[in-house]
């Protein structure tokens, strides 16, 4: 690990859990539930499909991190909506230290517009039906996710703020 992996701004080997968020973006028309996903294109988990998302940025709001990182991610606009869930994932290394550890606020967004294409961290973002996810290579946490949030619908309407 070099002295720059184990600085405070890292995301590898952090002094402190980073604070990221996730869209939990859904089609619910008709019989056919389908979520959307990217496949990661950047370490870690390189090659595996999760949320699109990823880190809050220093004096930027939640609803517009979520915002960009899925424009970023999938070309896509969105609003975020509500909060869907709390996720937190620690990723251990080889002797058992925090390699990663980030802090997951998901929301259910909206899609306005764009036109879906992967995007700066992303090799590949698709629709996948939610009932046939077994097979897809995801990360850790990811299916729960799906479908802990198409059971529990709307759990928190808003962040509150000071």
């Amino acid at each position: 690990m070099s002295v720059s992996e184990h600085s405070g701004g890292s995301r590898r080997y952090p002094v402190r859990p980073v604070l990221g968020v996730g869209a939990v973006i859904l089609d619910e028309n008709g019989e056919r539930r389908r979520v959307l996903l990217i496949e990661r294109g950047k370490p870690p988990l390189v090659g595996l499909w999760s949320l699109p998302g990823g880190g809050v940025e220093t004096g930027e709001r939640l609803e517009e991190a979520i915002v960009r990182e899925v424009r970023e991610e999938t070309g896509l606009e969105v609003t975020a909506d509500s909060i869907a869930t709390v996720f937190e994932r620690i990723i251990p290394d080889d002797l058992g230290g925090c390699e990663y550890h980030y802090v997951l606020i998901d929301f259910f967004c909206t899609i306005r517009g764009g036109d879906m294409q992967a995007g700066s961290d992303s090799r590949n973002v698709a629709w996948f039906d939610i009932d046939s996810l077994g097979w897809l290579p995801m990360t850790e946490g990811t299916l729960q996710v799906i479908q802990s949030c198409c059971k529990n619908r709307n759990t928190h309407p808003h962040v509150t703020r000071p």
